[in-house]
């Protein structure tokens, strides 16, 4: 039960279905919501992809490339004559317009031992379980203005701009590629709506009615306030004619004659 249960996770997650083709998919909205954002694409990684072309005694890695749709297909190759990985930087291709770049390194996802099923129920646990099955491109957003950072730098995506990515298998021990997919479907990144068409809910209001909301809002306020301190002057004037009252009766009884006893 347990085996058919892993099974139909990784079904789910478009690695072991016998439809599948070798390029990157893009990952469901159920593993990752708001998916793609302005400045990232969230990608299911080569989870079982590659299993034909390891070999025991070795080490391999993951290249993830990715370059803007306008690029150039003769510029596509990630590739040398040498059967080695092209190193094109983020700054390099002008962010994927000129070429692709590389913009991950990771380890080959083990299709052997997957994550626990029964830590996907666990808050404390589910981040780190998508982890190993999914890969945000666009995730750093300081790599490119640090001067101390060695890695593979992976910065925001454009806002409303198409990409494609491909994935690459490095034989880490002899430093040449073993094997890759095909570039992915065209994926674009969302576009930075204009104010007047912000969903402000609820009621979806436009820019003019949140004007006029918020000057009848502070209209309120002011006649509130008035209210209040027109109640506020009642008040004072009562206390205070109450107080003169007290007094005046006071003066009067102060100023009356008191009867004088009389002495046998």
């Amino acid at each position: 039960m347990c085996i058919s249960w892993v099974v139909l996770a990784f079904c789910c997650l478009g690695q072991l279905c016998a439809d599948q083709s070798l390029k990157p998919q893009i990952a469901a909205s159920r593993l990752a919501a708001n998916n793609p954002t302005l400045t990232t694409v969230t990608l299911e990684k080569p989870f079982c992809m590659f299993d034909g072309s390891l070999h025991p005694n070795k080490s391999y890695a993951i290249y993830l490339y990715a370059m803007k749709e306008s690029a150039s297909a003769v510029s596509s190759l990630v590739i040398n004559n040498s059967s080695k990985p092209l190193d094109s930087t983020f700054q390099q291709t002008r962010g994927g317009q000129l070429g692709p770049y590389k913009a991950a390194l990771f380890n080959v996802p083990n299709c052997a031992s997957p994550p626990r099923l029964a830590d996907v129920g666990d808050v404390n646990k589910v981040s780190g379980v998508l982890k190993q099955y999914l890969f945000r491109v666009g995730d750093d957003g300081t790599c490119l203005y640090d001067p101390n950072f060695l890695g593979v730098c992976n910065p925001p995506l454009a806002p409303d701009t198409t990409y494609r990515f491909k994935y690459l298998l490095l034989d880490s021990t002899e430093g040449i590629v073993k094997d890759q997919t095909l570039w992915s479907d065209p994926i674009k990144t969302r576009r930075v709506k204009l104010p007047s068409k912000i969903d402000t809910w609820p009621g979806r209001r436009s820019g003019d009615m949140i004007v006029i909301t918020s000057i009848l809002s502070v209209l309120m306020f002011l006649l509130l306030a008035g209210f209040l301190a027109s109640v506020s002057s009642v008040v004072m004037r009562s206390v205070d004619s109450s107080a003169e009252t007290r007094r005046m009766s006071q003066t009067i009884q102060q100023s009356e004659p008191r009867p004088q006893l009389s002495s046998e």
